[in-house]
């Protein structure tokens, strides 16, 4: 034996490290892998040793001297501090052994020899270990190097060691098996550089995701298999689950279904139900699990007694026995007892009561009853002593405290810490399952409220598309930002076009103004709307409005859930109407000076004039949703009244009201309902036209733009009939819309969950009913041959002939066509007499042209829709948080509806957010 390490010592160790990473954290359940063996770098002869021949414990002499070689960024005090060898102490075979290992243990060099002259100097022969130079990851498709560099905790500048990249590897592999890929395999590979740096190289071999090929169930005889797969996470591989992320096998997910399992039995009844035993085997393949649950039903249980009892001498059991919804007899439902204890608890709380509501059982075998006393004791006085604050980055923190109905020294009560969630997740800033943690304190009767926050992106980009059989093509641009310079505050601008619409505005909210609960906020708008109809496929202007303006808003909260707010608005409007086109010469001067009904209808000849509004109102809200971005319980109310004729011209009176209520109903489904409603009075005039209430999309689906209630229908003459069209021919008629001066509507809407896979995605179906109505209008002046004035005349054959009317330019003078003989015959002139191409030419021409007249072809107008007999349209939409932005489409049909509604089928609108 040598006291000297050979080169066979070296190659095996080399080799052991090379392998050793590389087999490294691979040897993981279902999923071992075999790593090629990397045969040994060639290394140059070590020196020749001086061979000595020692006994088994034969001390080799005193150590006159312990020399470090080979080292270059250790300084050698550094390499002898690692052994136990020191000048005047004598030394073994087994003590030169152990310097050996104690120097491969620090995992600093890559080869390592200790050498004994025979006369008592040691020296240490060691290769230092390479220093890393950068780390590569190659063949990572599916998780992305941000999510795989986090855990990597080898970093370039560090020195190289074996077990830092094995821990790697097993980090790495992990993250796979959380994504449900165990077929997943990492090879770290090294590059040599110069300066003795390496290039780390994880290659990795992720593997498609290990899938759920079947879910058995043995013991289940109450319910199918197929039932009670559908209440659990996991989800079998199938066609109708390819959007599913549920099928890929994960343990947690397999700890979540048990409890899935036994919560719904529960609620069935079965009270000694369990999940004896869940086994996931890997297929030969190991590509996919099966997963098989043996279940032990028990027997089903009835509700016996019910009780509430009260061990507070300020809360009486007989006043909140309301809220126990269970009856004896009732088939019992472990669900329906935990809803009701907190139900009972946010009651108290609302009183300041901090109560602790245990529900006390009696079951009987016997029977098969359980019995339920509700106890409501005094729990220990706790006080908040920190409320703490994590995870805003960009949202100041007093905007998140704000919304805290608790402070520090405050009595802890669970109601108030309830609503302050939903508060806090209400201003629309945070992701959704926000929860405010309990923590201990400092003594037992203190607790630390943590608020963890994820933030998300507050600023939305609307660009919202829609078509319509009126308005055609429609776009919206809107900017907003919720939370502007992380205060809270609210900024946004807005432009809408289309063929017949413009318009602009500028809006900001300030909710906490110097830092007290009063909001305030201020809108800035323009808006130039064209009304029009169609006669045939062609779209005619009406009445064109321009409206300019501002409002100022103001907002107070009175208790915990109502909320006063109060507005004041100035506008001006301009209505007007084309005065080419349905203007006539009344005086025979060839000035346009009135509106001609016949052209325009005496409805729009009374809406035109310039108006002043100045309006003062106010709105009282209820309102306890637990979010005001995406409800799923809890109801708003809104009753509002605006005022105008505080200055201007416009007086009258208007007074709406809201009511929305929201319930989660079990399995991710969310019912809604709403109505609404509203009336408005002239005072001392009529209600204008652009005052009146309109229904129709988007608040009535399966409708068009203003298309329910009173309308003006221009019926033409049908030249394939020779009478007046009907009222559906959209060939030859007019439809304008007059609005009214009372509306109701109602919604009922049911959110339908789906797979994991499809919430990841963003959609939301919901399935939903709209009905409603507007009426309330006078009936206006017609132009119909059973009324005075009729301007069509009959001839001999009972035929109605047509309207002649002047063609005046725009600025009104008499336009002739050209006769034959003069210059550019069959074209317009404004020479009596010859022809001449504009007015500051001289005519040229001797021969007397024909005056153009404009001819209105004969029409009956006929008055629609003031009824008040509801709209009904019931349909289906889905919500889909897009990669382009929120994306809403609505298909509905009219199921109820009155002559001269227009009806719609299909809608969609687009956004984005950033």
């Amino acid at each position: 034996m040598t006291a000297t390490t050979t080169n066979i010592h070296r190659a095996r160790l080399l080799s052991a490290l090379l392998v050793g990473t590389m087999l490294g954290g691979l040897a993981q359940p279902a999923m071992a892998q075999q790593a090629p063996a990397q045969p040994p770098a060639p290394e140059p002869a070590a020196p020749a040793a001086q061979p000595v021949v020692l006994g088994p414990a034969q001390t080799l002499g005193t150590i006159k001297s312990v020399n470090v070689a080979g080292s270059e960024r250790l300084e050698a005090d550094t390499v002898r501090s690692y052994v136990k060898l020191a000048p005047g102490e004598s030394y073994t075979r087994e003590a030169l052994d152990q310097a050996l290992k104690d120097l491969y243990e620090t995992e600093l060099f890559a080869d390592v020899q200790v050498r004994d002259d025979g006369q008592g100097n040691i020296t240490l022969q060691v290769r230092e270990n390479p220093v890393v130079n950068r780390i590569v990851l190659e063949g990572n498709k599916r998780l992305k190097a941000d999510k795989i560099n986090p855990e990597i905790k080898l970093a370039p500048r560090q020195i190289f060691t074996r077990s830092k990249v094995r821990a790697d590897v097993n980090r790495i592999i992990e993250l796979y098996r959380r994504q449900g890929r165990f077929a997943a395999t990492v090879e770290p590979k090294m590059v040599q550089l110069d300066q003795n740096r390496v290039d780390i190289i994880f290659e990795i071999h992720e593997g498609d995701k290990s899938k759920v090929r079947k879910i058995n169930i043995i013991g289940n005889e109450k319910f199918s298999d197929g039932r009670l797969r559908g209440e659990m996470a996991t989800k079998q591989t199938g066609l109708t689950k390819i959007f599913s992320s549920g099928t890929s096998y994960d343990p947690d997910r397999m700890s979540y279904d048990q409890q899935k399992l036994r919560q719904y039995y529960l609620t069935q009844g079965y009270a000694d139900f369990r999940v004896v035993s869940a086994v996931a085997e890997l297929t030969p393949d190991k590509k996919d699990f099966i997963i098989t649950y043996v279940v032990e039903e028990g027997q089903r249980y009835k509700f016996g007694d019910v009780d509430l009892e009260s061990e507070i001498r300020d809360i009486k059991a007989s006043t909140f026995k309301y809220l126990l919804p269970m009856k004896k007899g009732d088939w019992y439902n472990a669900k329906q007892v935990e809803d009701t204890v907190d139900a009972i608890t946010e009651a108290t709380g609302v009183f300041g009561f901090t109560p602790d509501v245990r529900p006390d059982f009696n079951r009987d075998k016997d029977d098969l009853t359980m019995g339920v006393v509700f106890k409501i004791n005094q729990s220990p006085r706790v006080y908040v002593e920190r409320i703490d604050i994590n995870g805003n980055t960009h949202t100041k923190d007093k905007v998140v405290r704000r919304e805290f109905r608790l402070s520090e020294g405050d009595a802890f009560n669970s109601f108030k810490v309830k609503r302050s969630r939903d508060r806090i997740q209400s201003l629309g800033f945070f992701q959704d399952k926000f929860e405010v943690e309990q923590k201990p304190g400092s003594a037992p009767d203190r607790v630390v409220l943590e608020a963890n926050v994820e933030e998300k992106s507050t600023g939305e980009l609307q660009v919202s598309a829609g078509y319509s059989s009126l308005e055609r093509f429609i776009v919206d641009l809107s900017i907003r930002e919720r939370n502007f310079m992380g205060k809270g505050q609210e900024l946004r601008a807005g432009v809408s076009y289309s063929t017949y619409s413009k318009s602009i505005e500028l809006g900001f909210t300030e909710p906490y103004v110097f830092d007290k609960n009063i909001a305030v906020g201020v809108d800035l708008f323009r808006r130039d709307y064209n009304s029009f109809n169609f006669a045939g496929n062609d779209r005619n202007t009406t009445y064109e409005q321009t409206t300019t303006g501002f409002q100022l808003r103001a907002g107070v909260p009175l208790t915990e859930f109502i909320t006063l707010a109060t507005r004041y608005g100035l506008s001006y409007d301009q209505v007007s109407l084309n005065k080419f086109t349905y203007y006539t010469d009344t005086n025979g001067d060839g000035i346009r000076d009135a509106c001609d009904p016949v052209v325009a209808g005496r409805y729009l000849c009374d809406a035109i004039g310039n108006r002043v509004t100045s309006s003062v109102g106010y709105s009282l809200v209820f309102d306890n949703l637990n979010n005001r971005i995406r409800p799923s319980r809890g109801q708003r109310a809104v009753f509002s009244q605006d005022f105008a004729g505080l200055g201007g011209k416009v007086r009258y009176i208007k007074t709406s009201v809201q009511a929305t209520k929201y319930w989660g109903i079990g399995g991710g489904f969310i019912f809604s309902a709403g109505g609404e409603g509203g009336y408005i009075k002239g005072l001392g005039q009529d209600v204008r036209l652009i005052d009146r209430f309109y229904l129709g999309e988007p608040d009535m689906r399966g409708f068009g733009i203003r298309g329910v209630g009173p309308r003006v229908i221009r019926r033409y003459i049908d030249p394939n009939t020779g009478q007046f069209a009907a009222v559906n021919d959209k060939n030859y008629t007019n439809d304008d819309a007059l609005g009214g001066k009372a509306y109701y509507r109602g919604r009922l809407e049911m959110e339908i969950p789906l797979g994991n896979g499809a919430r990841e995605l963003g959609l939301r179906p919901s399935i939903f009913m709209d009905v409603g109505a507007v009426f309330g209008v006078s009936k206006p002046s017609l132009i119909a041959p059973e009324n005075p004035g009729y301007p069509f005349q009959q001839d001999e054959d009972g035929n109605y002939l047509p309207v002649l009317r002047p063609l005046l330019d725009s600025k009104g003078r008499q336009l002739f066509i050209t006769a034959e003989g003069n210059d550019n015959a069959g074209t317009y002139t404004l020479c009596e007499i010859g022809y001449s191409s504009s007015s500051k030419k001289p005519c040229v021409g001797s021969v007397m042209n024909t005056k153009a007249q404009n001819t209105i072809s004969p029409f009956r107008e006929d008055f629609y829709g003031d009824s008040a007999k509801p709209r009904l349209s019931v349909g289906f939409g889905v919500n889909w948080n897009s990669p382009f932005g929120p994306f809403r489409i609505d298909i509905a049909k009219a199921l109820l509806k009155e002559p001269g509604d227009n009806t719609k089928l299909f809608t969609f609108n687009v956004g984005t957010q950033f």
